[in-house]
């Protein structure tokens, strides 16, 4: 089962390499809207860059609404931010909101309404659904559904994160000690994501990032170096690698929390639903993994050790990549 296992893992690896080209188009946008008077909304939109060029995405507010002032706009961090101030007669609830140009990309948006009084509203656009009616406050039920929805969704499309649980489940020909170290992982990484979230544990976002990208590496390392008949600690005791990394990755997922926001009224259940979510597309991976080893297994036979250290280097490239990109945007 082993070697199936580690074919599957160069088949994967190959398809992370490939999909990490497209990541820049691939992260999602960020309209934020607050309204500071019975007319009157501030809006903040992040659009994905790479260098001097962005996505042609563009805010269409309701008809009725007019720009106040000047656009502000400037790129960073990969991304470009504009904001401006908008004049809505009528208001925006009940309005359509539409991402122009979005049908046309393979990014998503996430948008977030805050209105006077503390209501917010946040939801999800894609290119097959790139507008949203301004609807007021959420019940409890469409929250539920929107965190969730995007926990799923950013564990899913966290190739560092998937990456990582990759390697994981290499490392390990144990099933219950997958099922240890998995579960390490996730009370690890729901610790500092609650913590962090609330307030209570806070670090900076770029570091983090590029120690992710290192634990990925080191946990590559230690899979080319695993040994028949002698185990690194590494092997013998994989929760607590699952666990110590966990809290970092954690952290990582209350990033992107901080930019999708929390429902003021809501914050506990967001919170719950948002993290639900993660746990949700963590174990449908893992599942479907499982799936492809034991049909690969069923069909292919790889001799072991080259499979193994092909999968080793194949992840060790491409986290060490990640680990080099994200420690020039901590010096620049």
């Amino acid at each position: 089962m082993i070697r199936s296992l580690l074919l599957a893992a160069v088949l994967v690896a190959q398809t992370i390499c490939s999909a990490a080209v497209l990541a820049h188009e691939l992260r999602p946008a960020f309209l934020e809207i607050r309204q500071v008077a019975q007319d009157r909304y501030v809006v903040t939109w992040k659009v994905p860059a790479m260098g001097e060029r962005r996505l042609a995405l563009y805010v269409k507010l309701p008809a009725a609404c007019e720009v106040e002032g000047e656009k502000i706009g400037a790129l960073q961090d990969a991304a470009y931010f504009e904001r401006w101030n908008a004049k809505c007669p009528d208001g925006i609830k009940d309005q359509i909101i539409l991402i122009e140009g979005l049908r046309t990309t393979m990014t998503d948006v996430l948008a977030r309404v805050e209105y006077l009084g503390g209501a917010t509203q946040s939801t999800r656009l894609t290119p097959e659904n790139p507008e949203f009616v301004a609807s007021g406050a959420q019940t409890r039920w469409e929250v539920f559904q929107t965190y969730l929805t995007l926990g799923v969704e950013h564990i899913l499309s966290g190739l560092d994160h998937l990456l990582f649980v990759l390697a994981l489940m290499l490392l390990i020909s144990d099933r219950w000690m997958l099922i240890k170290t998995i579960t390490a992982f996730t009370v690890a990484h729901s610790i500092t994501l609650v913590g962090s979230a609330l307030g209570y544990l806070s670090l900076p976002q770029t570091p983090v990032e590029a120690t992710i990208a290192l634990s990925i590496a080191f946990v590559a390392s230690e899979l080319a170096k695993t040994q028949i008949g002698a185990p690194r600690t590494s092997e013998r005791y994989p929760w607590l690698v699952a666990f110590v990394f966990g809290l970092l990755h954690g952290f990582g997922f209350a990033g992107a929390l901080k930019e999708i926001g929390l429902p003021q009224q809501d914050i506990p259940l967001a919170l719950l639903s948002f993290n639900v979510g993660v746990e949700a597309g963590q174990l449908l991976f893992v599942a479907v993994l499982l799936l492809v080893f034991r049909a690969i297994m069923a069909l292919v036979v790889v001799p072991e050790r080259p499979a193994r250290m092909a999968a080793a280097y194949a992840i060790g490239v491409i986290s060490t990549f990640w680990l080099l990109t994200r420690l020039d945007g901590l010096w620049t």
